[in-house]
């Protein structure tokens, strides 16, 4: 149950990452969107949906791993 739990967890930031990444490439092709006016909006709101949500998998992983032992000295709790 907490295996699916951290799926779902994991699942979202990775839909607006890959939001992010869909918006950055349809502003490369001049392709707007509608709740969107302007292009450099669009890839700037698409920057920010792609690393806020790598940000959160990636804090998600190191979390984990951190708990585990699993880090570098350097990066462990003291």
């Amino acid at each position: 149950m907490q295996r699916m739990i951290a799926l779902i967890i994991l699942l979202i930031p990775g839909f607006i990452a890959a939001l992010g990444i869909k918006w950055m490439r349809d502003t490369l092709f001049g392709i707007l969107h509608p709740p969107i006016p302007f292009l450099w909006l669009q890839f700037l709101c698409g920057f920010i949906f792609f690393v806020l949500g790598l940000g959160f998998i990636g804090g998600f992983i190191f979390h984990r791993d951190r708990k585990r032992n699993k880090v570098q000295p350097r990066f462990q709790k003291k």
